[in-house]
């Protein structure tokens, strides 16, 4: 059943288009992804939905009696409640009927119950019970605590937590009252790897529906089944997770622009007999040529596939080496007041490490990264860097960059040996142009702020990149051309990251900061979890990997039996038009040659030509159909 319908929806700002004819519908029970570049248009169209937004043209139709509610980016709660308390308003109807069955009791203890009392008692214990009356309260206990909130913490004042800790609460007060239509922008923010996992199996379970904006690719696959994208202000809905998503997009380009291809042949084939026609110039020549133009009017035209969006450019300018020891941190201890962060920390980081920090919220991660980064000098133990090191600390928070100054100035003060046409070209490669680059650094949004950070850094000559969440405030294309750049960095990489995307194509090292002894794990990160994973239940692992090996098998020996049905269609489709091109060809130089004064082959001549066109319509239609089925089963 469908929930809710988009239809034509447009938002307009003067002559900027943001949203143009923007429609699609969401079954009931639909997990969907929501990207795009930054500035694309995806919280604007939350908003729409969720109905906190009307400057728009078009309609929403929501069902009938369903409710929706939206967790805006970076949403604080704000309450003088304790946390527990706040929770509780996210059960009305529950904690309602709570009461009455309370004051019904106490009426039946006091001998003053009627009948209608007691039948009205049975049946409120009844409802109570179905809809979750005896659970509330542990539930709400057992997501707090998901979410890093001890029972010490549940008689905190909300306004007198941090930022961070009061946009999860908004997320966990949502999870909690379990709208039909939840919307989610850029829920993955603030938290930590753990909590992440555990919020992608709840709301892979999730009986109602989502809509999800995040530029958190793992996630996204865990999570959805549709993903919506929005590009050049228009909207593509696509069945699967976002891998499927990448899949299906690059076959369908693929597909559209060999179509594109073929079209364009086929136009200019019949444009360059329509310039033979006119070179001949006879009567019954021109009468071709208007045929001709006809048959070009009257074919639909396939566009070339758009451009992608503009993405940054990264490359890190050239460093020299360092000595193979670059960095020891020997034992190394931080406390906020009576609070042990940092518990006698030691490792040694080697040239080209790849060593990443993960590990849950509190932990002191952050803490550890900006020690590292000489941001943070009040803590006992020793730093110390190898031969000719030259470090670049990339901040999470940004505090580094001077809210007073213009982009260029910032970029400018930095790099004052580069001339401002280089400057400009920087800044340009990472989509700052015109009038962004004399805006003041206080009025950007979180994403140029990083983009303007990861400008600085790569003009400096550094050979030891200390990372604290660079990830964050990326869109996907960016995020994709980081890690593209790291990856071919020569130097070394420290870096604290839960965008698990990131850490799999990246790390060589994992320093697991969860436990009171931090481990050390030398390899990646898809080999740290399955040695994580190999303690505890190793048998019902595999047996569950034997089953789902088997399954993999049998659908992949399906999908390649389609694949190879569908390709060889399209090779005979092809191969046929290519015949029925070259006896096109023959008939039209005949028809204008030799049979032109013999109207009774003319005619046969022109009823073959209509034969072959209609012929040739349908093998595109075929080869259509076909690259259609490639690219649903990602081949």
């Amino acid at each position: 059943m469908v929930i809710l319908n988009v239809k034509n929806v447009c938002v307009e700002y003067g002559t900027d288009v943001v949203l143009k004819d923007i429609s699609f519908s969401v079954n009931d029970g639909d997990k969907v992804g929501l990207i795009g570049v930054n500035g694309a248009g995806k919280s604007t169209l939350a908003k729409i939905i969720a109905g906190s937004f009307s400057h728009f043209s078009g309609n929403v139709f929501l069902s009938a009696g369903k409710t929706v509610a939206m967790l805006e980016q970076n949403a604080m709660l704000q309450s003088e409640k304790n946390i527990f308390d706040e929770m509780l308003d996210a059960f009305p109807e529950i904690i309602k009927m709570e009461k009455r069955i309370d004051e019904l009791s106490i009426r039946m203890e006091n001998k003053g119950a009627n009948e209608h009392d007691i039948a009205e008692y049975s049946s409120l214990s009844e409802k109570f019970k179905v809809i979750g009356g005896y659970e509330y309260r542990s539930k709400i206990k057992s997501t707090l605590e998901r979410f890093g909130f001890s029972e010490i913490d549940f008689s905190k004042t909300i306004n007198s937590l941090s930022g961070g800790e009061r946009t999860r609460l908004e997320l966990v007060k949502l999870l909690l009252r379990e709208p039909d239509l939840l919307i989610l922008d850029e829920p993955t923010n603030h938290l930590d790897i753990d909590t992440l996992s555990w919020l992608e199996d709840h709301l892979h379970s999730y009986k109602k529906t989502l809509i999800i904006i995040s530029h958190d690719r793992y996630f996204l696959d865990k999570v959805t089944n549709k993903i919506v994208e929005i590009e050049h202000t228009l909207a593509t809905l696509y069945n699967g997770n976002y891998s499927s998503y990448a899949m299906q997009k690059a076959e369908l380009r693929k597909a559209q622009k060999k179509k594109f291809e073929l079209q364009q042949k086929e136009i200019a084939r019949i444009e360059s007999i329509i310039d033979q026609q006119r070179r001949w110039g006879q009567e019954h020549n021109f009468i071709t040529i208007k045929s001709k133009q006809k048959q070009i009017e009257h074919i639909e035209k396939v566009s070339a596939p758009s451009k992608d969006p503009k993405s940054i450019r990264v490359a890190f300018a050239d460093a020299s080496e360092s000595g193979n020891d670059v960095l020891f941190a020997e034992n190394i201890n931080k406390s906020f007041g009576e609070r042990r962060i940092l518990n006698d920390i030691n490792f040694e980081i080697k040239k080209r490490d790849r060593f990443f920090v993960i590990g849950h919220n509190g932990c002191g991660k952050s803490t550890l990264i900006r020690i590292i980064g000489g941001l943070d000098e009040d803590y006992h133990g020793q730093i110390r860097f190898g031969y000719n090191v030259v470090k670049g600390y990339y901040d999470q928070e940004l505090q580094t960059l001077d809210d007073n100054a213009t982009v260029l100035e910032e970029l400018c003060r930095a790099h004052d040996k580069l001339t401002i046409p280089e400057v400009r070209g920087a800044l340009a490669s990472f989509l700052f142009f015109a009038e962004d680059i004399d805006k003041k650094i206080s009025v950007l949004s979180g994403g140029e702020r990083a983009r303007l950070m990861l400008c600085k850094m790569i003009l400096s000559k550094i050979n030891l990149l200390i990372l604290d969440e660079p990830t964050n405030h990326l869109d996907i294309a960016s995020r994709e051309a980081l890690e593209d750049a790291l990856d071919e960095f020569s130097g070394t990489i420290i870096a604290v990251s839960h965008d698990r995307y990131f850490i799999k194509k990246l790390a060589t090292r994992i320093f697991d900061m969860s436990n009171s002894v931090p481990h050390d794990f030398k390899g990646t990160y898809d080999e740290y979890l399955e040695k994580s994973q190999a303690s505890g239940e190793k048998q019902e692992i595999k047996e569950k990997s034997v089953s789902e090996n088997k399954q993999k098998y049998l659908d992949a020996k399906k999908t390649a039996a389609e694949k190879r049905k569908n390709e060889s269609k399209i090779t005979r489709c092809e191969s046929e038009i290519e015949a029925l091109d070259e006896e096109r060809q023959k008939l039209d130089i005949e028809a204008a040659g030799d049979a032109a004064t013999d109207y009774a082959r003319l005619t046969e001549i022109y009823a073959r030509i209509s034969e072959i066109e209609a012929r040739t319509n349908e093998l595109f239609e075929e080869i259509e159909q076909a690259e259609n089925a490639l690219a649903e089963i990602g081949g």
